[in-house]
């Protein structure tokens, strides 16, 4: 049986590295030889315009709603609180069952809100209630491990990333698993849907990213490796023909789907730590990293070149975000404080 495996895995080895081949054999040109005409960008100057304080603990998600004016983060003091970014006023504050929460986000209509960590449950709360109170709708459960990201695709269903290795397509009325999408070999940290809303990514601890088509699981369309380590974050390009990784091998990755090909990689020789979170400036032009190291690296997605550094947290910067109308970035960090910077 043994002597099975380890012919099996010189198999996968084996092709492994003529997928390699393959994909370097049609490789005519770098992302650096297609930009060597573009401009460089000006320097990005970003400053905090908001501070939003209320939490107690760390933070470790934060997502904003689509009227781009309001967020909701998580944190391990066991509330969701959605913030006014516009008055810093707290509009709600939701107690949480249970306090290991990892993720958090908003529905595109702005009418619900879902949560989960280490209780392996995706809650789902209405904002719309006739009494005025937030409370859970429905419990989603069916993971057998924590629950590391979710992501709305409607007020009828969500996405969800766990631990134990799978996504999961849920229809909320029912509390039902419609789908679940299997392939990864490591805890799937991060989800990040499509513009079109018919394909996402995932990105999990066997350094590996995978897209999937909604409309077909459980199959793995295609998976992207070069990360040496796991990977924390998935960001699609806002076209949806590429996306963004960040890894604790201290690199940015940006993968493009139609060449299946790796296009840049962000590092810097000054970075030593993991990156913990990603997103696209509206245009794409520029790559937000939160960073291990307290602070939000800024990545001139063409030039594959670090633009700039923001820094003003006192400890990990676990999550970003930038507003749907591409005016604002928001970091959320361990200090328990979230900022809005433009």
């Amino acid at each position: 049986m043994a002597s099975e495996i380890e012919a099996l895995r010189a198999e996968v080895d084996k092709l492994k590295e003529s997928i390699k081949s393959a994909r370097q054999q049609v490789n005519d040109a770098s992302l650096n030889d297609v930009t060597s005409t573009v401009a460089p960008m000006n320097r990005v100057q970003l400053r905090i315009r908001r501070t939003l304080r209320g939490h107690l603990a760390k933070i470790y998600a934060c997502h904003w709603s689509a009227d781009d004016r309001q967020l909701v983060s998580a944190s391990q003091d066991g509330k969701l609180i959605v913030w006014d970014s516009y008055t810093q006023n707290k509009v709600h504050a939701i107690p949480l069952k249970s306090s290991w929460v990892m993720t958090c986000c908003y529905s595109p209509s702005g009418n619900f809100l879902a949560s989960g960590g280490l209780d392996n449950i995706c809650s789902i709360y209405g904002l719309k209630t006739r009494e005025g109170n937030v409370r859970a709708t429905r419990e989603l459960a069916g993971h057998t491990g924590y629950l590391s990201c979710c992501r709305f695709l409607d007020d009828y269903q969500i996405i969800t990333s766990s631990g134990d290795m799978t996504c999961c397509i849920w229809d909320i009325e029912t509390g039902q698993q419609k789908s679940v999408f299997a392939g990864h070999s490591g805890d799937v940290m991060s989800v990040t849907v499509s513009p079109d809303q018919r394909t996402f990514i995932s990105g999990a601890c066997d350094a590996s990213a995978k897209l999937w088509d909604i409309r077909q699981a459980p199959l793995c369309k295609q998976s992207f490796s070069g990360h040496e380590s796991d990977v924390n974050a998935v960001s699609f390009f806002p076209n949806g023909n590429a996306f963004a990784t960040g890894s604790d091998d201290a690199t940015c990755r940006l993968f493009d789907l139609r060449s299946d090909h790796e296009l840049g990689l962000y590092s810097h020789e000054s970075i030593i730590c993991g990156v913990t979170s990603v997103d696209f400036s509206k245009s794409g032009r520029i790559l937000f990293g939160g960073y291990d190291d307290f602070n939000c690296n800024v990545w001139d997605t063409l030039k594959v070149d670090r633009n700039s550094v923001l820094s003003g947290h006192d400890n990990r910067v676990s999550c970003i975000g930038v507003a749907l109308n591409g005016m604002a970035l928001c970091t959320g960090s361990w200090d328990s404080f979230l900022k809005i910077w433009n």
